[in-house]
């Protein structure tokens, strides 16, 4: 299944974000990538190139390649309410990224390989597909034999409060999350310029 395979550090510097969660290397170098480092004059973006930027950090964010991404916002852009809400609701929807906020992993593409070998159920049901769409309402578990891994059973021991993502309920008793409802945009955390990605898609 296609995705992003490359340096991963390379990507955050440029964004200046951490996009892929902590990194020991892009704590040390949080200036964009380049022979030059820190040094270099950079020139001032135009607005295309602000948009495109925002577009791209969207993308790594949630691990979304090009095609991917032009479906959920024309699908975005037929719904009713604001656009890049809209977008980022469905991105937070992905089945792999709620199993990222459920706290089974510790990184959206650890949560995208749980998904791809089989280990996450879906109202029940065994699904392989990172990029199924989440409705509210739906159940999120933990296949029965695997339940027992340690990458799953260290990620529930160490992870936060889920409380802190209100559209999703989590049961410690039944290893089960319930995502209740698409979130609002004050309440999604990731630090995105939507309104730029709108822009740049209208052109």
């Amino acid at each position: 299944m296609a995705r992003y395979t490359g340096p991963k550090t390379k990507k955050a510097r440029a964004f200046k974000e951490a996009i892929f969660g902590f990194d020991k290397a892009f704590e040390k170098k949080k200036y964009p990538p380049g022979q030059h480092g820190n040094n270099r004059r950079r020139r001032q973006k135009s607005d295309y190139a602000l948009q495109l930027m925002e577009k791209q950090k969207a993308k790594y964010t949630y691990g979304v390649l090009e095609r991917q991404f032009r479906n959920l916002f024309e699908s975005a852009s037929r719904k009713s309410g604001v656009t890049g809400v809209v977008l980022l609701q469905f991105l937070e929807a992905r089945l792999d990224n709620v199993v990222y906020r459920m706290g089974l992993a510790p990184t959206r593409s650890a949560a995208r390989q749980l998904v791809n070998h089989k280990h996450i159920t879906l109202n029940g049901v065994v699904t392989n597909i990172p990029s199924c769409h989440v409705q509210p309402g739906d159940i999120v578990g933990i296949r029965g034999k695997s339940q027992n891994l340690n990458v799953i059973r260290e990620s529930i021991e160490n992870k936060g409060d889920v409380r802190k993502f209100p559209w999703i309920e989590w049961s410690s008793d039944t290893r089960e999350g319930k995502f209740l409802e698409y979130p609002e945009r004050e309440q999604i955390p990731e630090n995105i310029n939507e309104q730029l990605i709108v822009e740049l898609y209208s052109k």
